[in-house]
């Protein structure tokens, strides 16, 4: 039987959860599909006991498939969890709700049993409006939970500690890459969130199909395309053909497949809740290979095999979500291309006599008579800065993500003005208690890693007893590095 997991009081999900992703591959091109054999084909897999399919809005007809499931006569009862992948830019309530509405239309439900929703960038706040204005839907009864998906450790802390309810957070996580097993395992286990792990088979690049052939040419589908950029990130074919003979071999000692003990490996991970396997419904199924997960464990020894091999790959660049945020671009075209065509300026700009200003929009900016940032030529000036959005106060108690906040926001500031991170020269923080120098300067230095400004650290208490840390930059747009 296959086992299961209370994601939340309100929602019990399989362990394994079928994901329809493949769906908007098989219709690429304009192609034409049954979406009623779709939906039938579904059934298998809730007759299975796999009950928990996992789609969102961008996923071709998916949410349609689910809601003809719905109308089978006989259909057994499933979970279904969608995703909402906003374009860039502002958010407004309306569209918030208009955006759930078609998912529950499409699906024909009365509410969404879990919602996880997909930023494109940080440094624009509108990712934290959509949140607060999702936690209104779910408090209304339009979403039973939410949860997040490709949401980096630094901003999920965020999310988690200005309130927002989140249960899960889906992230690729499979052997290839071992992101999520560090600072976001520990993250989920302190706050009782579970991950979501997609990629665990690699797009079936982690199979007996692969074994021992030569690096192919080209590949068909998006998934493939997509996780062969991660085997190189990885170490390469070779490195891939190391790491399949080792599964083989643990396979060979359990009578399953390679993509079975890759699944299971995974599923024996602390802080993972469910794994996805996708499916493309009506063309292939693997419904008696995965149910055979529910029938073995791996044993000490074979665990510590895997550990071995998968020590010896090269790591993955960044956290969580970031193959969608920043180079390199582990996606199916190498790029965003497929998915976006532009980032709007995060904040609004005027020009002032000859200077140029970033607004943020918060009450003190008109009270006290500044600008969030002034750009003078090829100079940018930020002023102090809080973790601070409209009226609330961001990463209550907790100084990281107070620290994480404010740099998103002087990331924000320096986009609208043209310059980037990366041209920052100077950084000034003014912290309310000095023993927690030490995790504010651990959010300083995730950020600034590689751009290593000029920096200072004062103890000087912010204004407003809710706020931690405080925070002024300057960049100087494209100045070029000094000659060794």
């Amino acid at each position: 039987m296959i086992p299961r997991l209370a994601l939340s009081p309100s929602l019990s999900i399989s362990r394994v959860l079928t994901g329809l992703w493949q769906v908007a591959d098989m219709e690429r091109g304009g192609r034409a599909v049954d979406l009623d054999a779709m939906a039938a084909a579904m059934e298998p897999y809730a007759a299975a006991g796999l009950t928990t399919f996992d789609m969102a809005d961008h996923y071709g007809s998916a949410e349609d498939v689910v809601g003809r499931y719905h109308r089978r006569a006989g259909a057994r009862p499933v979970e279904l969890l969608t995703k909402w992948v906003p374009e860039p830019g502002p958010i407004t309530r309306d569209a918030v709700r208009t955006a759930v509405q078609r998912s529950l239309d499409r699906m024909q439900l009365d509410q969404l049993p879990l919602l996880q929703f997909h930023a494109w960038q940080y440094a624009n706040p509108a990712w934290l409006d959509a949140l607060f204005w999702l936690a209104e839907l779910r408090a209304e009864g339009l979403v039973a939970n939410l949860g997040l998906t490709n949401f980096d450790t630094a901003h999920l802390r965020i999310a988690l500690t200005s309130g927002i309810p989140v249960v899960s957070n889906q992230v690729c996580f499979s052997l290839l890459d071992q992101r999520a097993a560090g600072a976001m395992t520990d993250l989920c286990l302190a706050h009782g969130v579970k991950l979501l792990a997609f990629g665990t088979v690699a797009g079936g690049l982690l199979s007996e199909r692969w074994l021992g052939q030569p690096d192919p040419a080209s590949l068909q589908t998006w998934s493939q395309m997509k996780y062969r950029r991660f085997v190189e990130e990885a170490g390469g074919w070779d490195a891939l053909q190391r790491l399949l003979r080792v599964l083989a071999e643990v396979a060979r000692r359990h009578d399953v497949s390679i993509a079975n003990v890759a699944c299971r490996y995974m599923m024996e991970q602390p802080a993972v809740g469910g794994i996805i396997i996708g499916a493309r419904l009506g063309e292939s199924a693997h419904v008696e290979e995965t149910v055979r997960l529910a029938t073995f464990a791996l044993d000490d020894a074979s665990r510590a095999e895997i550990a071995a091999v998968v020590r010896g790959l090269r790591t993955i660049p960044g956290d969580c979500g970031d193959e969608y945020r920043k180079p390199p671009f582990l996606t199916a075209s190498g790029d965003l291309s497929h998915h976006l065509e532009s980032f709007p300026a995060p904040y609004l700009t005027e020009q002032r006599q000859g200077r140029t200003v970033a607004l943020s929009g918060t009450p003190w900016e008109e009270i006290a008579g500044f600008a969030r940032a002034v750009r003078v030529g090829d100079r940018i000036m930020v002023s102090g800065t809080t973790a601070t959005h409209g009226s609330r106060a961001l990463g209550t108690n907790d100084p990281a993500a107070q620290m994480h906040a404010i740099i998103d926001k002087v990331e924000g500031a320096i986009l609208s003005l043209g310059g980037t991170l990366d041209d920052v020269v100077r950084t000034r923080v003014y912290v309310r208690d000095a023993a927690q120098w030490e995790p504010i300067s651990r959010a300083h230095g995730e950020r600034f890693r590689g751009i290593q400004p000029a920096n200072t650290l004062v103890h000087a208490p912010p204004i407003g007893d809710e706020y931690l840390v405080e925070m002024d930059a300057e960049a100087i747009i494209g100045s070029p590095p000094l000659a060794p």
